[in-house]
């Protein structure tokens, strides 16, 4: 019994660490991304442009797959099931919710986690092992600079830009294969969707893809930058930020959700 007491003290008291060290090195960041830089502007927005680049860019391909079958599922499911003239306010109602306001988020952020957050952990951590982030430091350069504030901007940029990608192909999509391979009627559907949007589903998608790219970036910058001593060493951090980024944007969306709507 005392063991077990003993143990999950031990987890906790590294839970607790882990956090602290993950929010002071978020409050670095911080105050790099609102500091003013004069030298290395070039730089910085040359490897935001490749960032952006490869996060949205090249992603877009599977992003675009993934959110016609998702918008078509979705849509040819609940047009079944509310398609009469008595739900179709109801069936714009959970469109919104269901691809605006949660999955559209969700699933753009799970997509750059399983791309970019994986990559940018596996670049640092390998920087990190073979000790060119010293190599920086020695040539008086801030590496939180040259490196972080590059992805954190690429890769929040390319959330936000992702995220209204999906919804639009979601919704277009989910409408146009519901209307093309299906009997299900669809008329004054993409009416009663414009009815059902607002403001503030679009000001919560703004604000979750902003928190998304954030965090994501965060986590496997400082995954990448812990310390390490062999290359065994990458898998699992990687493995750990991946884990991670995703709990944590799960959670954000949680709470964002519970702030904006209840």
């Amino acid at each position: 019994m005392s063991s077990l007491v003993q143990g999950i003290g031990r987890r906790t008291i590294n839970s607790v660490n882990h956090l602290l060290d993950l929010f002071a090195f978020t409050n670095r960041i911080a105050g790099i991304l609102l500091r003013r830089h004069k030298t290395g502007q070039k730089i910085v927005l040359r490897f935001t442009s490749e960032q952006i680049y490869f996060t949205a860019i090249e992603a877009l391909p599977i992003v675009l797959f993934i959110a016609l079958i998702t918008g078509s599922m979705i849509v040819i499911q609940l047009t079944r099931q509310f398609g009469t003239v008595e739900g179709r306010y109801i069936l714009g109602e959970l469109i919104v919710v269901l691809i605006v306001r949660e999955l559209g988020p969700l699933f753009t952020a799970l997509i750059v986690i399983l791309r970019s957050a994986v990559a940018v952990t596996v670049e640092a951590s390998y920087m990190s092992v073979l000790g060119e982030l010293d190599a920086i430091e020695m040539q008086g350069i801030d590496p939180i600079h040259i490196i972080c504030l590059p992805r954190l901007i690429g890769i929040t940029v390319a959330i936000l830009c992702l995220f209204f990608i999906f919804d639009t192909v979601a919704i277009l999509g989910g409408y146009a294969v519901a209307w093309t391979v299906t009997d299900v009627a669809v008329e004054n559907f993409l009416e009663e969707i414009c009815k059902a949007i607002s403001g503030i589903d679009i000001t919560v998608g703004i604000v979750k893809a902003l928190f998304f790219g954030f965090t994501i970036t965060v986590t496997s910058l400082y995954r990448g930058f812990r310390e390490k001593k062999a290359m065994t060493q990458i898998p699992p951090e990687t493995s750990k930020a991946a884990i991670e980024c995703l709990l944590y944007c799960l959670f954000i969306n949680i709470i964002i959700s519970v702030i904006f709507y209840l």
